[in-house]
């Protein structure tokens, strides 16, 4: 994986662009004036939403040093019935097990993501069968595809050839990267059968080596930077 040419330049047009939509956009009304935010999502069923507790930290941590984009530095934490739901500009769920939405959940979600919102779902090995069931309650008309490795979210900070980096091994199954689209907006990415969130965790938490670790971030820093720059696109 090679590091993209004139990087702060890089940098440097993301945070204008950032500027430009954050004035227009309801998600950093609520927040304050030009800050970002990630929150992760509790939702019912039985799953562990909780997982990977060092994941969203340490992600925060290389965004702040790696960018130049303004982000809060605590990792926040919402149901989709929360008031505050619509402050943040990026969503993350993960877990292992079942996840399950009520009817105003379901409507909220919907809500949030035509409005702008961008959710991140990590298959934490177990999750899979009930998102992709609640996820098309939200979205019946809308598929969950694969996102092609040409891609703005695979190149936008660091580059990715051959879509999401692969943390774990399970059932053999290479990593996909799949999503859906509003418009010409992805607003949805589905990592499956990678543990991107696995590989946020503190160095030494799985016996992956520091490479993989590396990978995950430079992956999560292209995610939360295609999720508040992609909003000024209508």
């Amino acid at each position: 994986m090679r590091l993209p040419a004139r990087r702060s330049l890089r940098f440097a047009l993301l945070a204008a662009v950032v500027g430009a939509s954050l004035a227009f956009t309801p998600f950093a009304a609520r927040r304050g004036p030009g800050r970002l935010a990630i929150a992760r999502v509790q939702y019912e069923g039985g799953g562990d939403w909780y997982a990977n507790p060092s994941s969203l930290p340490n992600l925060i941590r290389a965004i702040a040093e790696r960018t130049a984009l303004p982000i809060e530095r605590a990792e926040a934490k919402v149901t989709f019935t929360d008031s505050s739901l619509f402050d943040f500009p990026f969503l993350h769920i993960t877990g292992h097990g079942e996840m399950k939405l009520s009817e105003i959940e379901v409507k909220r979600l919907r809500e949030y993501l035509t409005r702008g919102g961008f959710l991140h779902v990590d298959d934490n090995y177990g999750l899979d069968d009930s998102f992709r069931r609640e996820i098309k309650r939200v979205f019946p008309d809308r598929p969950l595809v694969d996102v092609p490795h040409s891609h703005p979210i695979y190149h936008l900070v660091y580059d990715f050839e051959n879509g999401p980096p692969k943390v774990h091994e399970h059932d053999g199954k290479p990593a996909k990267g799949m999503g859906i689209f509003i418009g010409n907006r992805l607003a949805v990415y589905y990592t499956y059968s990678a543990d991107l969130g696995n590989g946020w965790e503190d160095v030494g938490t799985y016996p992956d080596p520091p490479l993989l670790h590396e990978q995950a971030i430079r992956m999560g820093v292209n995610l939360f930077t295609y999720a508040v720059t992609s909003r000024v696109t209508p």
